[in-house]
């Protein structure tokens, strides 16, 4: 394979910085409050947000609605660290005409009713379509419920069904609970364990370093013969990051391209030099041989997951050698804070 032909993306997020108030042991893209800031620059986010708009032109039945892979979202990290930013962006967003705007937050900053609908409101009059409020075992550690309860509550007085909550079976549950504040996930897997068997918990990112006890394992050659063709070409649900890098759907620390660019993206990547990308469209058997041409050894207590394996062996790959997809660079060093 000597060019990779990416499709027009449908539908995605824009990260402001992988900066974030917390370090879930659940993310995907390894966000914590130890990442520099390097948030997305105003003209950086206007060519990119252009051109999503310009792909997403004439595919949107519904422009005002939004879903978890309809429409696209700011996010991070935590995108209410820089409201001003974030506010800025989301003027940008409506000037370029890009459908289905909400943002994405874990609500650390939802300390009264009256700081949440005034700075929803003032959002919505910039124009964005709604907001996710992000709710899981590993958010509850560090912010309390009540204010992840606020923003949905005040979310919907301001946004009416523009309001997702993601995911809603722990927002549920921490209600039957009655849950008051944080709560430990030690704490969380005595009581309710398991809701874990019920919830979309990617194995990918931090999370097979910090919650890989929870999971069977298997050796590295259980995942030959898999490709990552399908995710690395997928439409929906893509990401830019605030380098302008263009990830593919969750793979974080894994960039096709400069998204300011984002034409000649689509117009399809020259794979000349893209070791990791061949081997992940081909076989991950040759992701793996191609890490223990650098001294790569696997881990000799197996992997969660086809992900977990090719994000080890991409951490080893980052300290060998310069290998130009592999980005961020920092994404790696992350992955265990």
């Amino acid at each position: 394979m000597a060019e990779l032909m990416v499709p027009e993306p449908f539908s995605g997020g824009l990260l402001l910085s992988y900066k974030c108030n917390v370090s879930c042991r659940h993310c995907m893209y390894a966000c914590s409050p130890k990442w520099r800031g390097d948030w997305i620059g105003e003209e950086d986010a206007r060519r990119v947000l252009s051109h999503l708009a310009d792909k997403a032109r004439g595919r949107y039945a519904h422009p005002g609605v939004i879903g978890i892979n309809y429409g696209f979202h700011f996010t991070g990290g935590e995108p209410f660290l820089r409201f001003d930013l974030l506010f800025r962006l989301v003027e940008v967003a409506g000037e370029v005409r890009l459908p289905s705007t909400f943002v994405e937050t874990n609500c650390f900053w939802c300390r009264s009713d009256d700081v949440v609908r005034e700075r929803l409101e003032e959002l919505k009059e910039a124009g964005l379509s709604g907001i996710l409020v992000s709710v899981n075992p590993f958010i509850v550690e560090k912010v309390p419920f009540e204010r992840i309860e606020r923003a949905v509550r005040v979310g919907l007085e301001v946004f009416g069904g523009n309001v997702i909550v993601y995911q809603k079976v722990f927002f549920d549950l921490f209600r039957r609970m009655r849950l008051k504040g944080t709560m430990r996930f030690e704490d969380f897997l005595r009581v309710a364990g398991y809701s874990l068997k019920r919830a979309e918990l990617i194995p990918a990112g931090r999370m097979p370093y910090k919650l890989g006890y929870l999971y069977r394992r298997h050796p590295a050659r259980s995942f030959f013969g898999m490709s990552c063709k399908g995710e690395l070409l997928r439409e929906w649900h893509i990401h830019v990051d605030n380098y302008c890098n263009y990830v593919p759907g969750y793979c974080a620390g894994l960039s096709l391209g400069d998204a300011r660019r984002l034409d000649e993206v689509c117009r399809g990547i020259n794979l000349k030099g893209m070791k990791v990308l061949k081997a992940l469209l081909t076989d991950l058997r040759r992701l793996y041989e191609l890490g223990r041409e650098h001294g790569y050894r696997e881990d000799e207590e197996g992997y969660v997951s086809k992900c977990h394996l090719c994000v080890d062996v991409r951490r080893h790959l980052v300290e060998k050698g310069t290998f130009k997809e592999l980005r961020p660079v920092e994404f790696y060093d992350h992955l265990e804070d």
